[in-house]
């Protein structure tokens, strides 16, 4: 450990873009920061719940996501440094193992928020070892832009836990900033499933 890493890697939202291609009944929630601009650049859609303010939060809320939505398939959008950050997620979503939750880290080596500064990936550590290590039935480290299709077909099947990396370009793009206002973002979320709104 302590050997940096190359992570030259895809772009982001093209990466995005593949998985979310042809999303049917998709439920999205996306990490602080970068993987909530992918998202919104993916385009914006009312079952996208984005995270303001919740860094290390991501999976945790998919999690609770995947329990109360058994029958449509939950995917868990963040990156490296958020992940870093909530990394007892891992082993909680772990336990629970709902087959259709699916947890997809876009890493770039970096913490984007913050600076760029290098992440603890980006000197060797590696998050899809880590849920392999809490017995997650499929993990994976994907570099290659072919790759990203086969994972949304796993991601749609709702095949079991799934964890994958996707090691994307350390680039920093435009913002594409999705809603912020909290109340309005859950209300929307709500009424695309269907629920009334408080």
């Amino acid at each position: 450990m302590g050997e940096v890493m190359n992570h030259e890697g895809l772009d982001r939202r093209a990466a995005v873009a593949e998985l979310l291609r042809d999303r049917g009944e998709l439920l999205v929630v996306s990490g602080l920061g970068s993987a909530s601009y992918d998202l919104m650049a993916a385009g914006d859609d009312a079952r996208n719940f984005y995270l303001w303010a919740a860094m290390g939060s991501a999976c945790t809320v998919g999690l609770g996501l995947a329990m109360a939505q058994p029958e449509r398939p939950i995917l868990v959008l963040t990156g490296d440094g958020e992940m870093l950050m909530g990394l007892g997620a891992i082993a909680t979503a772990a336990q629970k193992m709902p087959a259709n939750l699916s947890v997809v880290v876009l890493d770039n080596g970096h913490y984007g928020e913050t600076g760029m500064q290098m992440s603890h990936t980006g000197r060797g550590i590696d998050l899809a070892r880590i849920a392999a290590a809490c017995d997650y039935p499929w993990t994976g480290t994907l570099s290659r832009m072919g790759e990203i299709g086969a994972l949304r077909d796993r991601i749609h099947a709702r095949a079991g836990s799934t964890f994958a990396t996707v090691r994307i370009a350390a680039d920093e793009l435009p913002r594409a900033l999705p809603p912020r206002d909290g109340v309005h973002l859950k209300n929307r979320f709500r009424a695309a499933l269907g629920h009334a709104t408080i």
